[in-house]
């Protein structure tokens, strides 16, 4: 295990301060304020350990509010809205300097036999045979402004394999291309133990880092790296249909139906290797252009 993906999880094993009442502490991120994938992570620990060991997360549903301080430590109330026969909810509210920064939904469910179908995996080169991020960042260091930005980049990801298909919106800033983006990703570095919960956290918590990618493609906006668009996640929803593991390959296929009145909104897919559909999840993100001074 990776000395970045060691630090990630001790991100993600939240202090109990009380009954239902948890506390988390933030990494130090590119931007000024905490990275939702991180507060999104963090609500749904939070949640699930006030869940029964036979439940298992199958959807959430959560609002960005308010940036958080990446300096400042992070509460997390639980509501323990149902405990039914077969499904859990919880409500979980993200806390900082006495005002609510981040809200979440989500509920669980005992394992059960049902109908089965999915879509189809597309078409995805092999991982293997695409260049890792310390291969492929350096190539865009002129695009993103200099070798002090790509260190960051590479940083802030490190604890995650996360690779590619074509070149990143920064890459290609200018130039519109298709509203469609994919990437592999995984941890960097194996996972001890088999706890369903962590699994599902992890790609929560990479959920967030891409997904509008495909938006900024569309116009041809290189995002906050290159300080073309403002932008910030609002809301973001998953459902987890199927097992996996956070440390093996899983491809994210992400798509963009919509932008409009600054917003645009982002729609994914996540497979397994094997072609087994495990994540849905759509995003609606702020996408504001800075204006002309």
């Amino acid at each position: 295990m990776s000395e970045a993906l060691d630090d990630l999880l001790d991100l993600l094993d939240l202090e109990r301060i009380e009954v239902d009442i948890f506390r988390g502490q933030s990494r130090p991120t590119l931007v000024p304020r905490v990275f939702g994938g991180q507060v999104a992570a963090q609500a749904l620990v939070a949640a699930g350990r006030t869940v029964p060991a036979d439940r298992y997360a199958h959807s959430l549903h959560a609002y960005f509010l308010v940036a958080g301080d990446p300096g400042a430590p992070i509460v997390y109330r639980v509501d323990r809205i149902r405990d039914g026969r077969s499904f859990t909810t919880r409500r979980v509210v993200a806390i900082q300097h006495g005002q609510p920064i981040f809200h979440l939904s989500c509920s669980f469910q005992v394992y059960e036999e049902g109908l089965d179908h999915q879509a189809p995996m597309p078409p995805a080169p092999d991982p293997e045979s695409l260049p890792s991020a310390p291969e492929a960042l350096p190539r865009y260091t002129e695009a993103v402004g200099g070798p002090e930005v790509v260190r960051k980049l590479l940083e802030a990801r490190e604890a995650v394999d996360l690779r590619y298909v074509d070149a990143p919106p920064y890459a290609t800033a200018g130039q519109p291309r298709e509203p469609r983006s994919q990437v592999w990703f995984r941890t960097n570095g194996k996972l001890a133990g088999d706890d369903p919960l962590l699994h599902v956290c992890l790609a929560t918590y990479v959920s967030d880092m891409t997904l509008l990618d495909s938006v900024l493609l569309a116009h041809g906006r290189g995002g906050w790296v290159t300080g073309d668009i403002v932008g910030a996640s609002l809301d973001h929803a998953m459902w987890f249909h199927r097992p996996f593991r956070a440390d093996e390959w899983l491809l994210y296929d992400q798509e963009s139906p919509s932008s409009s009145g600054g917003r645009g909104l982002g729609q994914a897919r996540i497979y397994t290797q094997d072609g087994r559909l495990a994540i849905s999840v759509i995003q609606e993100g702020l996408m504001r252009v800075p204006r002309e001074r």
